[in-house]
């Protein structure tokens, strides 16, 4: 266990980020921090994790924390928590991968394309931690719905979008150790389509009366 890297799921007491720690921590391939603003919150969502794991995998803190100790981090809150999450640990976040999930959603009309005045999320998280940080855009088409299903798999591709070979190779790792296919689609500003996708997939569950449209590549 002492070599494994270690995952922190910063803001990961909401929809997407318990299901990914699940995941993640469930393939003993990592070990797993729950990071949120409240250290309480987070050790509630790890404690609720473990029970459904059958063992202590994941630990909850406050985001710093989190940050600080992990190998990578994956930030997963709403887009309006994203500006001032990412300016908080900034300086703390230097020299790691940040894997961004946020997806730039403007409520109430959330299966609505929405483009952010930076181009995407991913770009503007970017340019808030600067070049000592490399932003890779991955996770926004899965449905929170599969991540906490007991399946092995789950029938839906990880579209992974950065500017660092290295960074990327690393989020579909973590996409094949969460029960998916990673592929790489690109340079960070690819992902404008990527997380546009998501909205279009939520208007999908909408109109279809279902939870869990998600994308699938072919001919690979």
């Amino acid at each position: 266990m002492t070599n494994l890297k270690t995952i922190a799921v910063l803001g990961g007491t909401g929809n997407e980020g318990p299901g990914l720690a699940f995941r993640w921590a469930k393939s003993g391939h990592y070990k797993v921090i729950i990071g949120s603003r409240q250290a309480e919150k987070a050790q509630q969502v790890a404690t609720e994790l473990n029970k459904r794991l059958g063992e202590n995998l994941v630990v909850g803190l406050v985001n710093a924390e989190a940050a600080q100790i992990a190998d990578v981090c994956v930030l997963t809150v709403p887009y309006a928590a994203q500006k001032p999450t990412l300016t908080d640990l900034r300086e703390i976040l230097q020299g790691k991968i940040l894997i961004d999930v946020t997806v730039p959603l403007k409520p109430p009309k959330v299966s609505l394309v929405n483009v952010p005045p930076g181009g995407s999320a991913g770009q503007e998280a970017q340019a808030i931690l600067g070049a000592g940080v490399r932003v890779v855009s991955a996770f926004q088409n899965i449905s929170a719905t599969h991540l906490l299903e007991g399946e092995e798999r789950i029938e839906c591709d990880v579209l992974v979008c950065g500017d660092d070979k290295e960074a990327k190779a690393e989020a579909m790792a973590l996409a094949e150790a969460a029960g998916m296919r990673g592929i790489d689609a690109g340079p960070l500003q690819n992902g404008i389509v990527v997380e546009g996708l998501t909205p279009v997939l939520i208007g999908i569950n909408m109109r279809h009366k279902v939870k869990g449209a998600g994308i699938k590549i072919s001919g690979i």
